[in-house]
């Protein structure tokens, strides 16, 4: 089950040794809490929070699966949600296919729903903004990775929560509307896709 090739491109041009000591040390949770998991043979959820489920868990949940299909660690779901419904931007579904997912809008309204393809034989990652415990994520034995700092003082409890690890990133929506929109953007998604290159390169050694 290889990656697309635009995205095997897109991944393998990622280089971790750009990641200052300061960024892998608050990486350094995630790594422990997969190698954990993966000592243990056991099944590895992921949900990646911000407010509005709109931009960065988003970017946080593709490069997560994306990394662990890459690395072949097993038995990896992510999954993202928020605080709040409201619908999953489409700057940021314009910059994962710059970064050569395969994108299909399959619905329409107020908050559609993509269908993401990274790769040839996997199932496409679905996205739609949510409330973090809304169906299809996990209601127990998940890691919940808070991506900003508005859902990480909104939600002191992630209820069946096995972990919680504060995983911040800036928000790109301050270049909404703005000539750096698209820099912005590509620049927060390859921040992610590098880091989360970087988590499960360690998690898999």
């Amino acid at each position: 089950m290889s990656l697309l090739p635009s995205i095997r491109t897109y991944f393998e041009s990622l280089d971790v040794s750009t990641l200052s000591d300061e960024r892998r040390a608050v990486l350094a949770p995630l790594t422990k809490y997969l190698q954990e998991k993966i000592d243990r043979a056991e099944p590895v959820q992921l949900t990646f929070i911000c407010t509005h489920n709109s931009r960065r868990s988003h970017l946080g949940q593709v490069w997560a699966q994306v990394a662990a299909h890459y690395y072949q660690v097993p038995a990896v779901r992510c999954y993202s949600g928020g605080t709040e419904t409201t619908a999953c931007n489409p700057r940021t579904v314009v910059a994962l296919e710059r970064a050569g997912l395969a994108v299909r809008r399959t619905s329409e309204g107020e908050n559609p729903t993509y269908e993401m393809r990274y790769a040839e034989a996997a199932p496409p990652m679905v996205a739609f903004s949510k409330v973090y415990d809304e169906v299809p994520n996990p209601t127990a034995h998940f890691a919940a990775i808070m991506t900003c700092s508005q859902a990480e003082q909104n939600c002191p409890f992630i209820p069946g929560a096995e972990r919680r690890i504060p995983v911040m990133y800036q928000d790109p929506k301050e270049a909404d509307d703005t000539p750096a929109e698209s820099t912005i953007y590509d620049a927060r998604c390859r921040q992610i896709a590098t880091e989360m290159k970087y988590v499960f390169a360690q998690a898999a050694l």
